[in-house]
């Protein structure tokens, strides 16, 4: 019974390291406020230290990104290595993250259509951020909009 149990175990042992590696590979990934830089009058005097002058929180050409991850896993990872404040509620109805707030800039502080939005290659996805998996040499923005403006 013993060598069975030996054989077994050291069958399972093989099999797990023969596992492929997860690949990896570079994004491009962007987190700006830029929008608010033109329309200052849109948001609390308050706040206005927290727009970087050139309007980006966080840029990165080159960021190391894992098969399988989504928008949101870069965003959560980027933010806790950087330091960077986000807050997020989970979303069960759609399954996906839904982000309130980056480098404490909220939803609403500029309005009641602002907040933040992402987009990958110029194009906004029309689904949760928790969904999106990012793909080799995507380019990654995070985006603090407000009422009524245009994408």
């Amino acid at each position: 019974m013993k060598k069975i149990i030996l054989l077994i175990t050291l069958f399972l042992v093989a099999c797990s390291s023969q596992e492929e590696p997860v690949s990896n590979f570079e994004v491009t990934f962007l987190i700006k406020c830029d929008t608010l830089l033109g329309n200052l009058d849109k948001i609390d005097e308050i706040k206005h230290s927290l727009i970087p002058d050139n309007g980006i929180i966080y840029e990165n050409y080159a960021l190391e990104a894992y098969e399988g991850e989504s928008v949101f896993d870069i965003l959560l990872r980027v933010t806790r290595d950087n330091k960077i404040h986000m807050e997020y509620v989970d979303t069960p109805i759609y399954n996906s993250a839904y982000i309130e707030g980056i480098n404490n800039l909220y939803e609403f502080d500029a309005g009641n259509l602002s907040g933040w939005t992402y987009r990958v290659n110029d194009v906004f996805p029309n689904y949760g951020c928790s969904q999106y998996k990012v793909q080799a040499g995507d380019i990654v923005e995070w985006i603090y909009v407000y009422d009524k403006m245009l994408f």
